[in-house]
């Protein structure tokens, strides 16, 4: 039996964010193909486990003009820089990029807070 200090350890994972905001002549169609697009390289980029998405709820607006979360998870902080250098990652941002208005990427390894 783990610890509680090794169960941490354990749920620890890396994430890969992004924020944006497409251009106002991308049609809601074309977002949702860069949507399945993204949520597509999960099954091409084996660091990569997972992937969610949202749009702004609009409760405390704070979003500074973004529109649209992505969310990707990773075992480590190794595992995202082994997904950016992925040749299917490189191809999938040069068709997402000129869709998009504004982007802020930020990479992170979560931290468990025991009380």
């Amino acid at each position: 039996m783990a610890d509680a200090k090794g169960v941490a350890e354990a749920e620890r994972v890396a994430k890969h964010i992004i924020l944006a905001k497409f251009k106002e002549d991308v049609s809601a169609e074309e977002i949702q193909q860069l949507i399945k697009g993204f949520a597509n390289l999960v099954n091409l980029i084996p660091p990569m486990k997972s992937f969610r998405w949202g749009t702004d709820a609009g409760i405390e607006k704070l979003t500074e003009g973004y529109t649209h979360v992505f969310e990707s998870t990773f075992e480590t902080t190794q595992g995202i820089a082994e997904y950016v250098a992925h040749p299917a990652h490189i191809e999938y941002s040069n068709l997402l990029a000129p869709a998009l208005e504004k982007v802020l990427a930020m990479d992170y390894q979560s931290n468990i807070v025991q009380l």
